[in-house]
């Protein structure tokens, strides 16, 4: 039997490192260490973006919803939001948050959802239980409120990942692939979207219909 991982004896004395080598090693963890900071003055111009648009791979982990998906998303404070999650054929969700509303479009299903749009409607529909205008933060880098973590990893003027543990313990994981702050947004794209005909349906049945259980 072939065993793995074991190392042939050595028939000198050990080797010390290369100074060259340590200090190397050395750069490269403080480079790690400091990736995710911003430079200075960035974080203050992301955070004070009044509109935001980006294409994000998200990832929700919690107590009633796990899942993955790729998700377009725009704001426009103080609380307008567009979430669009595609699909092979068009968009699976097309959800929009304006004047304290939530209209949630299923287009293949011919379904639509209408409510509030405070954290507990936000938490049903997609498991993150924030208002709209906390969800901007967490995306330019503010953590939310009684969160149990928090960390943004920064690229050149905004976050590329944010990783939060929210305060009922469920876990968001955002990587942004691009995402352009202070961008001009058309009102309609926080109207909600047309569905002549759809049928009304709650998060539980909309979450049920996206896979999310």
């Amino acid at each position: 039997m072939r065993l793995r991982g074991r190392s042939r004896p050595s028939s000198g004395p050990p080797r010390r490192p290369r100074p060259e080598l340590a200090a190397a090693a050395l750069l490269l963890a403080v480079a790690c260490a400091t990736a995710r900071l911003p430079a200075p003055g960035v974080a203050e111009k992301a955070r004070a973006a009044s509109s935001w648009s980006g294409s994000l791979r998200v990832s929700v982990s919690g107590k009633d919803l796990r899942g993955r998906s790729h998700a377009l998303v725009a704001f426009r404070r103080p609380d307008a939001v567009r979430i669009e999650i595609p699909g092979p054929a068009g968009a699976r969700l097309v959800a929009v948050t304006s004047s304290g509303r939530l209209t949630a479009v299923l287009p293949a299903e011919r379904a639509v959802l209408e409510s509030a749009a405070g954290p507990q409607e936000l938490e049903a529909l997609l498991g993150l239980a924030l208002s709209p205008s906390e969800l901007m933060d967490v995306l330019v880098g503010i953590a939310p409120p009684g969160a149990r973590s928090y960390e943004a990893h920064w690229g050149e003027t905004l976050p590329r990942r944010v990783r939060a543990r929210l305060a009922d313990g469920t876990r968001l994981d955002a990587r942004v692939d691009e995402a352009e702050p202070d961008v001009e947004l058309p009102a309609a794209a926080f109207q909600p979207p047309p569905c002549n005909g759809c049928r009304r349906i709650d998060a539980t049945e909309a979450r049920r219909l996206l896979g999310g259980r």
